[in-house]
């Protein structure tokens, strides 16, 4: 009876996440050009050997007559200021990174200081594993009719065991539509890789400084976006932008760690969560007639998902319950490497160093 209940689940899930699908947001093909002034602020630290294509996407862009370009060299080593001026000249903006001030993680800071060199009306983040198409940025501030913040996701290309079920997790659990009407703080989602908002809500959230010490910025800049009254959306970006997040496995599994611990709200959440993905999708594989049910919802799941965002299904899909249990050992690592206080990312801790009083 409990192995039927789980492929009832597994169903149900699939459904859900072929309704999303279908009411994804996506872009239009052929943005009409934007009044609207647009700054799209490229937070960089150490990205030299991988910022160039997305620079060159940056300068490409088209139908945004009042476009500015701002880079922040976050107190790099590896020349990437130089590769920034090597490859924009005067037509990129570039900033020099302030030292990381105490209760702030590096990312936000980063943000925080390109929001703060910019007037425009639509600040546009990009991180500098994305390269976009030439409408993207035309594109996305289109998104933006009717939302404060819109985050198109990009079609994320390289590691295919794990990295897809970041589209599917969304597309499978969230209501998108709900999720756009209702003000309710843990209906949220974005992804920084690109992310669109307007500058007076953005301001009104309290900006990055509001999210200063989050791991998860993104999503957090989300929430503080609708705790302020602003509405946000989630929309397929597979046409706009790609991202290759990792260029190796062992890259995967340090940025996986350094970030899901923060994911679920405590260890509890993050064990009831493991144990439902794991009791849906995995352990009625044992089970016969049930398993099959639920292994084959699992892999349509994915299909769908995959369709809808831009990624690749195959072979990875017909792998989902070991991409599952993948996942739940990675979270179990960085659960650990939390406890033992050693997670950090590129050179950095993960975790803020508040001042002992507490301020910032």
């Amino acid at each position: 009876m409990i192995e039927w209940l789980a492929a009832a689940g597994a169903t149900a899930l699939t459904l859900h996440s072929a309704v999303n699908a279908a009411l994804l947001r996506r872009p239009p093909a052929h943005p009409e050009p934007t009044a609207a002034s647009v700054a799209v602020l490229l937070p960089a630290r150490d990205e030299a050997a991988r910022v160039r294509p997305c620079l060159a996407s940056l300068l490409a862009q088209a139908g945004v007559p009042n476009l500015e370009i701002l880079v922040l060299d976050d107190r790099s080593t590896d020349g990437t200021a130089d590769t920034v001026r090597e490859v924009g000249g005067d037509r990129i903006r570039l900033l020099h990174g302030e030292p990381l001030a105490p209760g702030w993680l590096g990312k936000p800071h980063a943000c925080a200081q390109l929001a703060a060199a910019t007037g425009a009306d639509i600040l546009v983040f990009v991180d500098a594993d994305v390269v976009l198409a030439p409408h993207a940025v035309a594109a996305t501030v289109a998104l933006l009719d009717g939302f404060d913040l819109v985050s198109p996701y990009p079609k994320i290309i390289g590691q295919s065991l794990v990295q897809p079920l970041l589209q599917w997790s969304w597309l499978t659990f969230l209501p998108l539509r709900a999720m756009e009407r209702s003000p309710r703080e843990s209906l949220a989602a974005a992804g920084g890789q690109l992310l669109a908002v307007r500058a007076g809500a953005y301001r009104k959230a309290g900006g990055h400084e509001a999210v200063r010490d989050r791991v998860l910025e993104d999503v957090e800049l989300a929430r503080a976006v609708k705790r302020a009254g602003g509405r946000i959306a989630l929309a397929d970006g597979s046409s706009l932008a790609t991202c290759r997040m990792y260029d190796s496995w062992g890259d995967l599994v340090t940025g996986y760690s350094k970030s899901l611990w923060a994911s679920f709200g405590s260890p509890a959440g993050a064990a009831a969560v493991l144990a439902l993905l794991l009791a849906v999708y995995v352990l009625p594989l044992v089970t016969g007639p049930a398993g099959l049910v639920a292994y084959t919802a699992g892999v349509v799941g994915r299909i769908v998902t995959a369709r809808a965002t831009g990624g690749r299904w195959f072979p990875s899909a017909f792998a989902h319950p070991v991409a599952i249990v993948v996942f739940g050992w990675l979270v179990a690592r960085s659960y650990r490497l939390r406890r033992q206080g050693r997670l950090a990312w590129k050179g950095r801790p993960v975790e803020a160093n508040h001042p002992p009083d507490g301020s910032v």
